[in-house]
């Protein structure tokens, strides 16, 4: 059963407010065919998760790009979740070690979130070093910071899932009610995996919270897309000139790109980059994306 969707809830008579998350074809496709090494499907399964959990947190119209920079076997991690509810993202990974931790697989790091405001042009971004055990609490400790609201984050993927919960604590008139918080924090933390990846949204929260007034509130649907395009490759390759261009196919026959995103091919021959440079070629075509 494809699931693909994030639920919001809410609990009506604490300040308590929760979102979870259950991708599997959206999740497939963000793998695509670079086979991952289990560590790194791990890591970027929990990261993709977050990040629509920590984007719908916001109030958002553009995109929230969530990116790990380290010096350990991956040293790059980025993904990317717009307002249309839409991800992509992908890992750079060298030979996997047997440390399969947080400290091992990153090493020294930094993470960024970066919330970029397509109505405003406007780009905000907070960056971190990598603090903690696990990518849950690295999170958790980067939310506390720039956030100042008392956050949870429950993360699980496998090689067909990749879930998560997120609950926040909402500032207000029962900000000294410490003790429910607590609890709800604690009840949360036995959510298993497997009941994660398997059981829908009101039979986790009936789980978990049965002695609580929760509500579920909308549910919205996500997907895997790339903003990739020909025209946008074939923009690119304007930005060399046409000298470099033909060079490049002088010396190879012909140019061939792939997306990292989404691995979708591109080839340009001799024609095709003497149609580059043809007058306003950049300003036609579609801006069809993957």
């Amino acid at each position: 059963m494809k699931k693909d969707k994030l639920h919001r809830f809410i609990f009506e008579d604490l300040p308590v407010r929760g979102i979870l998350i259950q991708l599997d074809e959206t999740w497939a496709c963000l793998q695509g065919r670079k086979k991952y090494p289990e560590p790194v499907r791990h890591f970027l399964g929990e990261f993709v998760a977050a990040n629509a959990l920590l984007a719908a947190s916001l109030k958002l119209e553009g995109s929230l790009i969530m990116q790990i920079q380290g010096d350990g076997p991956v040293h790059l991690m980025v993904m990317e979740c717009t307002s249309d509810n839409f991800l992509r993202g992908l890992a750079k990974h060298k030979e996997i070690t047997d440390d399969h931790s947080l400290r091992g697989i990153f090493g020294n790091g930094n993470l960024a979130l970066t919330i970029d405001n397509k109505k405003s042009g406007e780009r905000y971004q907070s960056l971190v070093s990598l603090d903690g055990d696990t990518l849950k609490e690295a999170l958790e400790n980067h939310l506390k910071q720039s956030e100042q609201l008392d956050t949870v984050l429950i993360l699980a993927s496998n090689e067909n899932n990749a879930c998560g919960m997120l609950l926040q604590k909402l500032p207000g008139e029962f900000d000294a009610d410490t003790d429910n918080w607590n609890r709800i924090s604690q009840l949360a933390s036995t959510l298993k995996d497997e009941e994660l990846f398997s059981l829908d949204v009101t039979e986790i929260i009936h789980r978990l919270f049965n002695e609580d007034d929760v509500r579920v509130l909308e549910t919205e649907h996500y997907q895997f897309q790339c903003s990739c395009s020909r025209d946008r490759v074939a923009n690119m390759l304007i930005t060399l000139g046409q000298e470099e261009v033909i060079d490049i196919i002088k010396e190879q026959g012909n140019i061939e790109i792939d997306c990292e995103f989404c691995n979708e091919h591109y080839h340009f021959d001799e024609v095709d980059a003497k149609a580059l440079f043809a007058s306003d070629f950049h300003h036609a075509g579609s801006n069809t994306q993957h």
